[in-house]
């Protein structure tokens, strides 16, 4: 279709779920141009008035403990290819759950329907699970205590998406499409997504808190056919989601990567394939983000070390009686968790215990020691801690908040160390750039890993392209392998948009920042052969 025409067509579709009475009835999916200018979720007595109904019924039903949480997640995505616009959507979602403590047992029940009574009998049906749960249980949850807050938390941002008008997203994605193809592309496809999330979080322990944050994910592919062999190859935009506004996306200089995209493609088509082998690694953090994510940020999930996920790559060999003791990598390895960090996909005020965050922040290897798990509500207690540590993320109103990863990021060496230091001290190597295919075993630790771009690196000076490379190890010792990382000047914030944990399933946003870091005699495999 025809830009103007499609852009004209949407800007005349009737507004949807507009307005108070919307948020009474069921979510519905909305017009692209039906954005909310504000992330308001409902008036504060309406809020006041079901959090007293749930709070007050779990209360009368014996419950130790109860909370509530009214969200309201809105999205909306373009997605393009070359010069058509193939998709624009907006979305919105409103409810709450209520989660309380019976007798040491969970129980939650969620719903849509935003009235007092639905608060009530909801928070019934909750009981009723709790009591189930506790005729089968083990053990009971012990739940630490946490201070009550009041407090109001908003993402610091310049410009809300959801303000800035269909069109000028539009010329952005067709501008990286018509880049790519000028710089020799046979294809580009390119895309935008945003989140708001808007969250509404009181408790029976005197917490009031209302929060909203904002995350801006772009992204394209860029596609080259070498028409005479058939053979094609194709890069992915390093440019990673965050937890920002739109100044992101506009401040980015998508047109230049797209340049660059299709250039680093069409060498592919003649780069040489890889020698397999023992080889120095140079990985930088557009790669490296992912491997912290798989080797250490879910390897050191405590719900995995006890055994209770064991969905999407299983449990965890980091095992409690490991705390303390195992050496996790090189004293250069030191990987803090926070939600506080600026940009950060998970950073936010409180989690979804209710938990501060600010001062939260802690470290989960220190000089290469294992320190910390990361923890929900009532966790601490299995092994033998008095706190949990703001861990806890629930991905809508009808999801149970779980131990999900907060920014979980390998901090810079003290010195300022720079990118060609490390490749200097580099005899025979390689240097990776970009997130490609992954695999990793049940208990997060052997592993192999891809990329986009690869260059060989020999006395110490990058050489030519190579392809079909991917790396293998297992956790520990590729961590142990880290002989040289740079300083902050280098550090850049990666992140997955949507990862996976659960059954039922619930995706989160997290974030992982990193710098360069160098591995020294790491097993090599060409993926072709």
């Amino acid at each position: 279709m025809n830009r103007r025409r499609f852009v004209k067509i949407m800007a005349g579709s009737a507004v949807c779920c507009a307005g108070h009475q919307a948020l009474l009835r069921p979510a519905r999916a909305c017009a692209a141009v039906a954005r909310p200018s504000t992330g308001e979720i409902a008036s504060r007595s309406l809020l006041e008035t079901l959090a007293d109904a749930a709070l007050d019924a779990a209360k009368k039903g014996g419950a130790s403990y109860s909370d509530l949480r009214l969200c309201q997640d809105e999205s909306e995505w373009l997605t393009s290819r070359e010069e058509r616009i193939e998709g624009v959507g907006f979305s919105r979602t409103t409810g709450f759950g209520v989660r309380l403590l019976l007798d040491g047992a969970w129980g939650f029940a969620a719903s849509d329907r935003l009235t007092p009574e639905e608060a009530v009998r909801m928070t019934e049906k909750a009981l009723d699970i709790a009591r189930a749960n506790r005729a089968i249980q083990k053990a009971p949850i012990e739940l630490e205590e946490i201070p009550a807050y009041q407090d109001k938390w908003v993402m610091p941002m310049q410009t809300d998406p959801f303000t800035v008008p269909v069109d000028e997203k539009i010329e952005k994605l067709l501008a990286i499409n018509s880049a790519a193809k000028k710089a020799g592309a046979s294809f580009c496809s390119s895309n935008l997504e945003f989140v708001r999330e808007t969250k509404f979080f009181a408790s029976s322990r005197g917490s009031l808190l209302e929060q909203m944050r904002v995350r801006s994910m772009p992204g394209f592919d860029v596609t080259v056919v070498d028409k005479k062999t058939g053979k094609f190859a194709n890069r992915t935009s390093l440019a990673a989601p965050r937890g920002s506004g739109y100044e992101y996306v506009a401040g980015y200089d998508f047109t230049a990567e797209a340049n660059k995209a299709a250039e680093e493609a069409r060498k592919k088509l003649t780069a040489r394939p890889v020698e397999p082998g023992k080889k120095d690694l140079v990985i930088h953090p557009t790669n490296l983000w992912l491997t912290i994510h798989e080797s250490i940020g879910h390897a050191t999930e405590l719900d995995r070390a006890l055994g209770w996920e064991a969905n999407f790559a299983g449990t965890s060999f980091v095992t409690p009686d490991k705390l303390g003791k195992l050496r996790y990598g090189s004293p250069h390895i030191t990987v803090m968790a926070d939600r506080s960090q600026e940009g950060g996909l998970s950073t936010i005020g409180y989690d979804d215990d209710g938990v501060k965050t600010t001062g939260a922040e802690f470290p989960i290897i220190q000089d290469g020691i294992f320190k910390n798990y990361q923890m929900a509500i009532g966790q601490a207690a299995l092994i033998g801690l008095k706190q949990s540590n703001g861990c806890a993320f629930a991905d809508s109103y009808g999801s149970f908040p779980i131990q999900r990863m907060p920014n979980v990021s390998l901090q810079p060496a003290p010195s300022d160390i720079r990118l060609d230091e490390l490749i200097s001290g580099v005899k025979d190597g390689i240097y990776i750039m970009g997130n490609g295919s992954w695999s990793i075993d049940q208990q997060r630790y052997n592993f192999q890993f891809g990329g986009q771009v690869f260059y060989e690196i020999k006395d110490g000076k990058l050489g030519a392209m190579l392809r079909d490379v991917a790396y293998q190890g297992n956790t520990v010792d590729f961590w142990n392998a880290c002989d040289g990382i740079c300083g902050k000047s280098e550090y850049f914030l990666g992140g997955a948009r949507n990862c996976g944990k659960g059954q039922p399933t619930q995706g989160a946003p997290v974030s992982h920042g990193a710098v360069p870091a160098r591995f020294r005699q790491i097993n090599v495999i060409n993926t072709a052969t």
